[in-house]
């Protein structure tokens, strides 16, 4: 299998996926400064020109859901758990993840990580007030959640655990105001326990 990443958000996920299961993987970074991701040969694999891209024989898949769950499911582990009542929460968690909470949060690390790297210009205070607003309003749907739970979904470590946190691990610099959820910071705390989620990205 191939995995076309870049260093950058929702890469992260899956990398941490396929490290933690210790897939077998053949990674392929794409300077995205440098455009490789708009290559007419790259967009033959993705024609959304975006990362991650798994590759695996004549199988291609984007989105990086997806590819975590192919990934769980390929080395048979609970990650993508077989029980239709759990695979159908982690399905909410995803669609929620998406409209909400990483949609807010990216904005801000839109704004504060992406835009200094990539010289896109100084962060937009509009933008940023509006997501801070949302970002607050969204984590504490999943502060409250989180109470008296250790994981998302069911008692056992799944991919929404990964979708959902993607953005935390750059709390710090995309300014998110964790501390005001302690039960958010507690379930990240536990994600930063494992190897994978910390250092999930290959030397390159």
């Amino acid at each position: 299998m191939q995995l076309y990443y870049a260093d950058v958000l929702k890469p992260r996920s899956v990398c941490a996926v396929a490290r933690l299961l210790e897939s077998p993987i053949e990674y392929v970074y794409l300077d995205l400064g440098k455009g490789e991701h708009l290559t007419p040969d790259y967009r033959k694999l993705n024609p959304n020109a975006k990362v991650p891209t798994l590759v695996d024989g004549e199988r291609v898949l984007w989105e990086s859901n997806a590819i975590m769950c192919y990934l769980a499911d390929k080395a048979g582990t609970s990650l993508w758990p077989r029980d239709t009542a759990r695979q159908i929460d982690i399905v909410r968690w995803f669609g929620w993840n998406a409209e909400h909470f990483t949609a807010c949060s990216g904005a801000l690390y839109f704004e504060y990580v992406i835009k200094p790297r990539f010289s896109l210009g100084e962060a937009d205070e509009t933008a940023v007030e509006s997501a801070l607003a949302d970002f607050r309003r969204h984590a504490a749907v999943l502060d409250a959640h989180l109470q008296g739970r250790t994981y998302l979904v069911g008692e056992t470590l799944s991919v929404a655990d990964f979708a959902v946190a993607v953005t935390l691990p750059y709390a710090d610099q995309a300014r998110l105001p964790l501390e005001e959820f302690p039960d958010v910071q507690r379930w990240h705390d536990q994600l930063n326990a494992l190897d994978a989620w910390r250092s999930p990205f290959p030397a390159h």
